[in-house]
């Protein structure tokens, strides 16, 4: 099992860039896959980027390609989401999520409990 918290949310105006940041508890934060899923009122949880245990590979919802990067340190059981030119869509919570699966885009099994990021026009 492993317990998920975010960090990093603000308020910043379109265009600009945020960070945010994932820590992972105990000493099997590499065997997971971790992924960013984001959420807004009355809209279901949407997936953003995911990376696997080794951080090799990543993949991303179209509607971030080019603009986010998701890394993580499996030393510092950590997991980021550097968000660059951001826009008034992506204001949401965003969640960080993990599981023992191979890459995939939905049905993650451990959840932070989010963080808030919100783009001004």
């Amino acid at each position: 099992q492993v317990q998920l918290v975010e960090s990093g949310g603000g308020l910043v105006q379109a265009g600009d860039s945020l960070r945010l940041s994932c820590t992972g508890s105990g000493r099997t934060f590499s065997f997971y896959t971790m992924a960013w899923f984001r959420q807004t009122p009355g809209k279901e949880r949407e997936f953003v980027a995911a990376i696997t245990r080794n951080g090799v590979n990543t993949y991303y919802a179209d509607s971030v390609k080019g603009r986010f990067t998701i890394s993580r340190d499996n030393a510092k059981n950590t997991v980021s989401l550097q968000m660059n030119s951001l826009e008034p869509e992506d204001t949401a919570v965003y969640y960080c999520a993990a599981d023992r699966s191979w890459l995939k885009v939905s049905d993650y099994d451990y959840w932070g409990q989010g963080t808030q990021v919100t783009v001004s026009s």
